[in-house]
């Protein structure tokens, strides 16, 4: 239990780095916040900095994600209750950051990393429905949320353990509360498409 409780604190720390934010600050001088959407994701520095930082800050997002995982995994044979927990604490930890006052990213990437630590498989397929959705809607957003939805479901087909089905069922259901504003953007024809810088 105590090993489980270490690594979510660890997790969460992991997390927590704000790369993103940090990257704008150090590149540009701005508070990523604000501007574009206000994310501090990858999709936003993307916007700001280019497509190069923003696939450099998504890698990075998943790995901080993932790493721990499977580190706890392969090399510490830690059970799947405890992974779980530890994948879950660093997705709190990037939308949920200490340095940031709470005001974190929407855990997409990061979710990632932590899905594919779990089950390789079900996150690359989830991913693959990533692409496709996002090509044909050209919404970010709608990608992320319709694509972690099915993660779980991608997991149970491929005979995940139970637990990391349910993780992935609770990180889908927080990528989309932490999408409400993107929600309410879709609903009122305002939502940023890719490309589109406002």
């Amino acid at each position: 239990m105590m090993e489980t409780v270490l690594g979510a604190i660890v997790g969460y720390l992991l997390g927590s780095i704000p790369v993103g934010f940090l990257l704008v600050r150090w590149k540009k001088n701005i508070d990523i916040r604000t501007v574009g959407s206000g994310n501090i994701g990858a999709t936003n520095v993307t916007r700001v900095l280019g497509k190069p930082w923003g696939i450099s800050v998504a890698i990075f997002d998943m790995a901080k994600g993932g790493a721990l995982v499977l580190l706890c995994k392969h090399l510490l044979g830690m059970d799947p209750m405890a992974l779980t927990v530890i994948g879950i604490a660093s997705v709190l930890g990037h939308n949920f950051p200490v340095r940031l006052r709470f005001k974190g990213g929407k855990g997409v990437s990061t979710t990632y990393g932590v899905l594919f630590a779990l089950c390789p498989l079900g996150a690359l397929l989830s991913g693959a429905v990533w692409y496709v959705t996002m090509r044909v809607t050209k919404y970010v957003s709608v990608a992320s949320m319709f694509s972690v939805s099915l993660a779980p479901l991608f997991m149970k087909l491929l005979g995940a353990h139970s637990y990391y089905v349910y993780g992935g069922a609770i990180l889908a259901l927080l990528v989309i509360i932490r999408h409400r504003s993107n929600i309410r953007n879709l609903m009122e024809g305002k939502e940023l498409k890719v490309g589109n810088k406002r």
